[in-house]
């Protein structure tokens, strides 16, 4: 069994900064490529940004190159997403996910999402 829990949601204005965490929890967990994911409403989710298992391979959507950046402590079961520059366009639920075939699609571990919201 694994959980993952988000955290740094929170309301900011256009331009702003935010880090979002994802801690992975469970006894027979392993490191493994992870993602983030976001759903704005009346939107259907959409992949943000993966990094691989060693942290050395990322992957970023179109729309965040250059103003996101994912990383990950593997000893720390964590991966973070430092969202610079945002956009109302940004604004959504992130959810955390691991083990995905991404970008094309997350794996069976899912977050319960933090928000964001950009204001103009």
């Amino acid at each position: 069994q694994v959980q993952l829990v988000e955290s740094g949601g929170g309301l900011v204005q256009a331009g702003g900064s935010l880090r979002l965490s994802c801690v992975a929890s469970g006894r027979t967990f392993r490191s493994s490529a992870m993602g983030w994911f976001r759903q704005a409403p009346g939107k259907e989710r959409e992949f943000v940004a993966s990094i691989g298992w060693s942290g050395d391979t990322t992957y970023y959507a179109d729309s965040v190159k250059g103003r996101f950046t994912i990383s990950r402590i593997i000893a720390k079961n964590t991966v973070y997403l430092q969202m610079n520059s945002l956009k109302p366009e940004d604004t959504a639920v992130y959810v955390c996910n691991a083990e995905g075939d991404y970008p094309q699609g997350g794996g069976g571990y899912w977050g319960q999402g933090t928000q964001v919201t950009v204001s103009s």
